[in-house]
């Protein structure tokens, strides 16, 4: 078990302008500390006065992070606070950061990351927006009532493929759903993924069917949930922690849609030794355009057997797309969506191209308005 923490998403920690107990005597560290958030491999060297930290929650007012032993507050250093810098380049929710002792303690440097899951910020302007850094596993939850979408699950797999995490998806509420109609909603969900991809039913309430995620939650792993508002993030959070440490609401009984009790991101350590990131449910779903689709390369598969190299998957003679459609060895409802991500993604990049030109023109009208995630 993990020694008590002092700080957590909803308390306050020490005070921004003062010092942690832990910043206030030594520099060292030990390795079985920074296990404890997520931390692999050797130490780096460090600097008097110098502590090798985690970020686990940004707010207004600065940056909470966790040492291993103690979470406190820090502010960031002022060349993070340069307005022309790139948001990328600022501290974000699963870095490792080195963090200068002093009153308060700062953020100094942001040590590079193995892997970062992002998505497209909301607005005209494109922006890439983190959800978090340093990630192993990236939990998809969905619950099986009428948050289930298969064509949003797979929009989460198609913005996880770049973060340098494993897929798993979660589906909860598997206890009030009815049990004929979930199998079968799991079974087509299993045939429309990737074979690697593990499919996951619990009771989010409950340990011994949350247990089914143990061999995700390895000591020094770090796991982030994403889903809707109402998918029972908070809830599972809360049964991992083994306390109710995160607020939980009951969704709208009309569509089951939640309200955001998760209000911003924050790290957790688990008792398991793993870290665990819960993040606010996402509304809107944006690709960023560097996305491969490797979900769907048996149709990218498909198209390559077609009689003609530019086939437009319609009327034309010796069309592989359609021949498998015809003969339902492709879902028609699949297709469709691989061909709107893939629309996205090609609008999305050049939307970004014309972000590194320096264009000052407005950008192009986006072709499909129901891009934003209205699965």
């Amino acid at each position: 078990m993990l020694a008590p923490i002092e700080a957590s998403a909803h308390t306050q920690t020490d005070s921004l302008d003062g010092q942690s107990p832990a910043m206030a005597t030594a520099s060292t560290q030990s390795p079985p500390a920074v296990l404890r958030i997520g931390w692999q491999g050797a130490l780096p060297p460090l600097p008097p006065a110098h502590r090798l930290a985690r970020v686990s929650a940004q707010h207004r007012a600065g940056y909470e992070v966790h040492d291993g032993e103690h979470a406190f507050n820090a502010q960031p250093a002022p060349k993070f606070l340069k307005r022309n810098l790139d948001s990328a380049e600022r501290p974000a929710v699963g870095d490792f950061v080195i963090i200068e002792i002093g009153t308060p303690p700062h953020i100094i440097e942001v040590l590079p990351r193995r892997g970062v899951f992002e998505r497209a910020a909301a607005g005209e302007k494109y922006q890439r927006q983190i959800i978090a850094t340093n990630i192993d596993v990236v939990c998809v939850l969905t619950g099986l009532d009428g948050d289930f979408n298969p064509a949003r699950i797979e929009r989460y797999l198609a913005l996880t493929e770049g973060s340098g995490a494993r897929t798993v998806v979660v589906l909860t509420k598997r206890d009030l759903a009815d049990a004929v109609e979930a199998d079968a909603a799991i079974d087509a969900l299993r045939k429309r993924l990737p074979a690697e991809t593990p499919v996951v039913a619990i009771n989010g309430k409950d340990m011994a069917s949350v247990a089914a995620l143990e061999p995700h939650l390895a000591p020094t792993t770090t796991v982030v949930l994403v889903g809707s508002s109402g998918a029972g993030k908070s809830t599972l959070t809360n049964t991992l922690l083994g306390e109710d440490r995160m607020a939980t609401a009951a969704t709208r009984s009309g569509d089951d849609r939640g309200r955001h009790t998760t209000t911003h991101r924050a790290l957790l350590p688990l008792p398991s030794g793993a870290c665990l990131i819960d993040t606010p449910g996402m509304r809107e779903l944006k690709l960023t355009g560097d996305e491969e689709l490797e979900l769907f390369d048996d149709i990218d598969a498909l198209t390559e057997q077609c009689r003609f190299a530019d086939c437009g998957h319609g009327n034309e003679p010796g069309c592989a797309v359609r021949e498998a459609l015809e003969a339902g060895e492709l879902d028609h409802e699949r297709w469709r969506h691989y061909l709107k991500l893939r629309d996205q993604r090609t609008e999305q990049a050049t939307r970004f191209e014309d972000r590194l030109r320096g264009s000052h023109e407005p950008i192009r009208a986006q072709r499909h308005r129901g891009w934003q995630e209205r699965e």
